[in-house]
């Protein structure tokens, strides 16, 4: 039997230019990330060792790079790269599920947020 944890991002906020509109692209707004990752423990429960497990340090600055780089039309794009990206850094990860949120959406009507979750299996 292998044990698993989960090790969670909360409300990570970055300035980006995201979005399918023009208006978006020039003026940018603030994104917020949760990541909520399953992790194959391996050795890091028994080792008390930062590097056998996921560094959540890193993995702040492994979203950050993406939320901040290339500019996509939809958080639901977004959301995927993240999850990949984290995957690929990190192989213990066996799951990420990645919330992105924007405040700022253009709808016509006052809201607090759009959110979309991504579940992305390694």
């Amino acid at each position: 039997m292998s044990t698993t944890y989960t090790i969670t991002l909360q409300n990570c906020a970055f300035f980006a230019r995201h979005g399918v509109h023009d208006e978006e692209e020039f003026l940018g707004q603030r994104f917020f990330v949760d990541a909520e990752l399953d992790v194959t423990a391996g050795d890091a429960l028994e080792s008390d060792q930062i590097g056998d497990t996921v560094n959540y340090g890193i993995a702040f600055t492994v979203i950050e790079e993406i939320v901040t780089g290339k500019r996509r039309y939809l958080i639901e794009a977004l959301a995927l790269d993240i999850a990949k990206g984290l995957c690929q850094t990190f192989p213990q990860i066996r799951r990420a599920k990645i919330t992105v949120r924007k405040p700022n959406a253009p709808v016509p009507g006052v809201l607090d947020f759009v959110q979309v979750s991504v579940e992305h299996f390694a």
